[in-house]
């Protein structure tokens, strides 16, 4: 018991030491830094608008008038352009559903097929001159270290409550292996069976 202990105290310092010593914490630190102002400002445009106009309410009211196929649909446009939209949301809405694990399923396939797709949108946006020139250019070490963590940084978006689709527009971006992004992207599905244990009370 002991010794299994020891093997994993020292796999976690092991990974600890790799993150520390390749500069994942710093980058990781720098990141948040530079993007503080973008996210404040979305934040700030979030409340303004749902001070005047409850989105919450109407994102709900969207699922109670829209048909089973536009709900999934706009579910997987969502998902597909930046996932700001809560899935909790919808995967309340099949809780309502006649048979609720069949439209979970369903909601799971897309957010995890809207995130390969996502991926795609990625790579297509280092094909333009001028964003192609810039990574290149001044963002060529930040590239090269982003490429050591895109594993992590798919299953961060994938199991957390953040935006999974720009996980994957980030993964497509610093060309992260596609069958990477496939394995990992998986967890996906997990967490949609976890949330739909606890949304539709069986646990």
């Amino acid at each position: 018991m002991k010794s299994k202990t020891k093997t994993n105290k020292s796999r976690l310092q092991l990974l600890h030491q790799y993150y520390n010593y390749t500069g994942f914490y710093k980058f990781v630190w720098n990141a948040l830094i530079k993007s503080f102002p973008y996210i404040l400002a979305v934040i700030a445009l979030i409340y303004i608008v749902n001070h005047f106009y409850d989105i919450n309410e109407a994102l709900i009211r969207l699922t109670e008038i829209l048909p089973s196929y536009g709900v999934l649909s706009f579910f997987f446009l969502s998902e597909t352009l930046l996932g700001l939209v809560p899935p909790e949301i919808f995967i309340a809405w099949a809780g309502k559903m006649f048979s609720p694990w069949l439209y979970l399923s369903l909601l799971a396939i897309l957010s995890y097929g809207g995130g390969l797709l996502a991926y795609y949108m990625g790579r297509s946006i280092t094909k333009i001159p001028s964003f192609h020139n810039y990574l290149e250019l001044k963002m060529e070490k930040q590239l090269k270290n982003s490429k050591k963590w895109g594993g992590f940084l798919i299953v961060v978006g994938a199991l957390l409550p953040l935006p999974f689709s720009i996980s994957c527009i980030a993964a497509g971006i610093i060309e992260f292996p596609f069958k990477s992004v496939v394995v990992y992207g998986s967890l996906r599905l997990m967490r949609f069976a976890i949330y739909g244990l606890i949304i539709f009370n069986v646990l």
